[in-house]
């Protein structure tokens, strides 16, 4: 009864499909004219899909196929031995819904009648049958979503708790279930739907754990939709009053909002997830037995990584060395993974990147996945592997469409250009930097912005274009020498020393690194080590580019 894939899990079976008032109208009449026995057995096909239909058949519940020979003449089914299917969709919406209520649940509980040994299907059929709220329902629904959650299948478990949730006589427990069902829905990347899920949940709960995890729902929620400072500010809250009482969810909510500094690379946003990391380490040093460690092991290393990369590397690696050994589930793996990306430590971040994906790859939870393709993405350009990088971009770029991932787009067009850009396709890359650029407000994403800057730089070093590379690459870096992006703006450093020298602009080319490299505190990484090298290299060889390193 219910898809798996996100963009179509919200619907199912009966739901209205646009229809004209006419052709409404005109099949409406058709149908009403048919036999009692007729209308009767094509009701009964148009409330089930084709597996609920061939089961039903196949224990002499289902539609009678004399009875719809009526039906079939006027064009409105075909009956064969593959069973009946219907002349188009809209005919089936249609009929469907010029049924009376009452005749449409009497088709639902006779097919649930039919499928004990299917409880998801059995639980959907009799929820369309209840006109009110019914704790069995609901309960039975509960049980579906929990199954579905453990296949892997969050929007039909997001789904699932939703309409629980409505049948639900006890506001509680209508709480309870919305509740689950927007944390459910956050893996499928629809934002809007997670939104109004916690909305609801706020509306009728005055219970203080529900309604810290439904804002933290709609934190994320923010964060998808592009209201980043929003977002930024909601889950701060939201780690902050849980930091004392509901530490393992504080944990969840900070981890979250480090996910948006790491897009937006403002110093704000830095300072106030770091401001809340020390509260919650010194809520755990003095609570002992406040939730897992490993899972706040892992938490703190994706924090730690987003925002201290240099400052803090020496005690970060060693953490994700002692991290990446233990037993880890999929969103820790996610966690960990990304973390030793951002560390440079490349080929650990492969290995543990591409496990998550291979366990992420069930129905229902691809929209969780996009996030990680495009970091995989990034890994295969640091180490050369510039077919896959296009391959993870694309299959990336697919998933965003799908589920209205605005950032995940932008990064998939920013790996293109950049793979695009360095293979010396210029014009290429600038159409997908440019696109990465228009789609997602640079002004809010630092993150896009150090990317697309520097893939528009190489694509102007390949064309020979070299004052206007200096240009674009100049902004990876304020006129002080604030990175736009904490991390991505260093890994144009040689780019911009290449550029100044080819511009003949060597002298200020020296003076933008020298103010750059006085905001890098702490220890670099070995490759941005190299970067850093080869930048007073070129700013100090004769050779405009092709001078000796020092």
């Amino acid at each position: 009864m219910i898809a798996d894939d996100p963009g179509a899990s919200r619907r199912w079976a009966a739901e209205p499909l646009p229809l004209t008032d006419r052709l409404s109208a005109v099949l409406a009449a058709r149908f009403a004219a048919l036999p009692g026995q007729a209308q009767t057995a094509l009701l009964l096909a148009a409330v089930a899909d084709g597996p609920d239909l061939r089961v039903a058949a196949s224990r002499g519940a289902g539609p009678d196929a004399r009875a719809l020979a009526p039906a079939e003449q006027l064009g409105l089914v075909t009956v064969d031995r593959t069973g009946v299917q219907f002349s188009h969709p809209l005919v089936r919406s249609a009929i469907y819904h010029s049924a009376p209520f009452a005749q449409r649940a009497t088709a639902h509980r006779q097919l649930a009648g039919t499928l004990h040994d299917q409880p998801d299907r059995r639980a959907w059929h009799l929820a369309a049958a209840a006109l009110g709220p019914d704790e069995r329902v609901a309960s039975l629904l509960e049980a579906t979503a929990t199954q579905a959650q453990q296949r892997g299948g969050a929007a039909a478990a997001a789904l699932a708790m939703e309409r629980a949730a409505e049948l639900s006589p006890a506001p509680e427990d209508q709480a309870r279930r919305l509740v689950a069902a927007a944390s459910a829905a956050v893996s499928t990347g629809q934002g809007d739907w997670v939104q109004e899920l916690a909305r609801r949940a706020l509306a009728v709960t005055v219970d203080p754990e529900l309604r810290l995890t439904a804002r933290h729902a709609a934190g994320w929620a923010l964060a998808w939709s592009g209201r980043r400072a929003a977002a930024l500010s909601a889950l701060i809250s939201v780690a902050e009053e849980a930091s004392v009482d509901l530490p393992a969810l504080a944990w969840d909510a900070l981890a979250d909002a480090a996910i948006v500094f790491y897009h937006s690379g403002a110093p704000d946003g830095c300072q106030a997830v770091r401001r809340v990391l020390e509260l919650l380490d010194n809520q755990g040093s003095s609570s002992a037995g406040h939730g897992p460690r490993a899972e706040v092991g892992a938490h703190r290393l994706w924090i730690g990584a987003c925002t201290d990369p240099s400052g803090s590397r020496s005690e970060l690696v060693r953490s994700l060395r002692q991290i990446s050994r233990s037993p880890l589930d999929e969103p820790a793996l996610w966690r960990v993974g990304s973390a030793a990306w951002l560390l440079d430590e490349s080929d650990l971040a492969i290995h543990m990147l591409q496990d998550a994906l291979q366990r992420l790859r069930a129905p229902g939870t691809q929209g969780a996945s996009a996030p990680g393709l495009t970091a995989l993405g990034w890994l295969y350009i640091d180490t050369g592997r510039w077919d896959e990088a296009q391959e993870a971009a694309a299959e990336a770029a697919g998933l965003a469409e799908a589920h209205q991932m605005e950032l995940v787009a932008a990064a998939a067009d920013l790996i293109a250009a950049t793979v695009l850009a360095m293979r010396g396709d210029s014009g290429a890359a600038r159409t997908h930097a440019d696109r990465a650029l228009a789609n997602a407000d640079p002004g809010e994403s630092g993150f896009v912005a150090a990317r697309a800057r520097r893939a528009l730089g190489i694509a102007a070093l390949a064309d020979g274009s070299h004052l206007l590379a200096f240009t674009q690459l100049r902004q990876l870096f304020s006129e002080e020498g604030v990175p736009v992006h904490n991390i991505f703006s260093y890994l144009g450093v040689a780019d911009i020393a290449t550029a100044a020298v080819r511009a003949d602009r060597r002298m200020e080319g020296q003076d933008i690194l020298d103010r750059v490299l006085s905001h890098l505190d702490g220890t670099a990484s070995p490759r941005l080590e190299q970067l850093i090298a080869r930048a007073r290299g070129i700013l100090a060889g004769p050779g405009g580019g092709r001078g000796p390193f020092r």
